[in-house]
């Protein structure tokens, strides 16, 4: 019994430990913080973004094995929402960016001239999408 509560328990700390190291990878072979601060133009706050991505992936990895809520108003809920949308969304620009994604894909599909509708149709349905994500499906339990 008890042998297989600590393979377990390393399995995990393995498992662990290759999903967060793939994510550091991810983050410094790519630069999407140090871009992430050029397009934002905070390059003297770069160790208060690498903090934040650390601190959420700790504090997310906590929350999601302990079951944790909040039994916060939603009056400050909501803009703590707005600020962790607007940061992974500005984290998934820069990836783009750095991907030169969004160059290639108007290239493909032949839309070269209408890149800002693009954008806008994206943004635009990330929005409705998260909207009706929270609104609907939320609101059901």
């Amino acid at each position: 019994m008890i042998i297989s509560v600590i393979l377990t328990m390393l399995v995990g700390l393995a498992g662990g430990l290759a999903v967060g190291s793939g994510f550091v990878a991810f983050l410094t072979v790519l630069g999407i913080i140090p871009r992430l601060t050029q397009l934002t133009k905070t390059m003297k706050m770069i160790y208060q973004y690498e903090w934040a991505v650390v601190i959420g992936a700790l504090s997310g990895s906590l929350m999601s094995l302990n079951n944790f809520t909040f039994h916060w108003s939603p009056y400050i809920l909501i803009p703590i929402g707005l600020l962790t949308g607007v940061f992974f969304g500005m984290l998934a620009a820069a990836l783009t960016e750095v991907l030169n994604v969004l160059p290639i894909l108007t290239k493909r599909i032949g839309v070269n001239e209408q890149i800002i509708t693009l954008l806008m149709a994206i943004v635009l349905g990330k929005i409705v999408g998260s909207l009706f994500h929270w609104l609907y499906f939320v609101n059901l339990h």
